[in-house]
């Protein structure tokens, strides 16, 4: 690789991962203050829930979350066969 696109290559690199840094740092944090939001919903004298109400909200962050990791941690390409 000559200088010239070594030095392309690199600047395009530094700028993907400070576009993911930007973007993952912001989006973060906006899940995690949804998920502030959600536990004001925890206040027994003002909503009525049960443990059912509560397995289902968790479980269900919990399947998207795994689902998310597993986007970022997936390396193999799934293969077409007939």
């Amino acid at each position: 690789m000559e200088n010239a696109d070594k030095k392309k290559f690199d600047t395009s690199l530094q700028a993907k991962r400070e576009r993911f840094l930007r973007l993952a740092t912001t989006r973060t944090q906006s899940v995690i203050d949804r998920l502030r939001i959600l536990s004001h919903c925890a206040n027994k004298s003002a909503y009525n829930y049960d443990d059912k109400d509560i397995e289902k909200i968790f479980s269900t962050i919990k399947e998207e979350m795994d689902a998310a990791r597993l986007r970022f941690t997936k390396k193999e390409k799934r293969k077409f066969n007939l």
